[in-house]
């Protein structure tokens, strides 16, 4: 299944909501992707632009956006992003691929 990278920041409310009832949001997250037939294979905060990372695993594109659709709407965040994340023997393949795509640069 394909590998997802996601980076989340929490709106100053929802911190605020955090602080006065602490929650494990790693739980939540993992019922999410588990609704979709996926797997969370890891949650962290961190200091910086992003208030945390999530790694997911989903049975496809469409099943990742649901989930990423579902928290985005979810009014809690003041941004998510998701990465597809592609192993090494798929970029190898992709880069295969690529030798044979006849691509002209602008002006050329």
């Amino acid at each position: 299944m394909p590998l997802y990278l996601s980076r989340f920041s929490y709106t100053p409310e929802t911190w605020a909501r955090l602080i006065d009832r602490p929650e494990d949001r790693a739980q939540a997250a993992r019922s999410y992707i588990e609704s979709v037939g996926g797997k969370l294979h890891g949650f962290w905060y961190a200091f910086g632009t992003h208030d945390g990372y999530n790694l997911w695993e989903a049975p496809d594109n469409v099943s990742m956006a649901a989930v990423a659709l579902a928290i985005g709407g979810g009014g809690a965040l003041s941004s998510f992003e998701t990465t597809v994340l592609l192993t090494v023997d798929e970029t190898m393949k992709a880069l295969r691929a690529a030798g044979q795509v006849q691509y002209r640069p602008p002006g050329a």
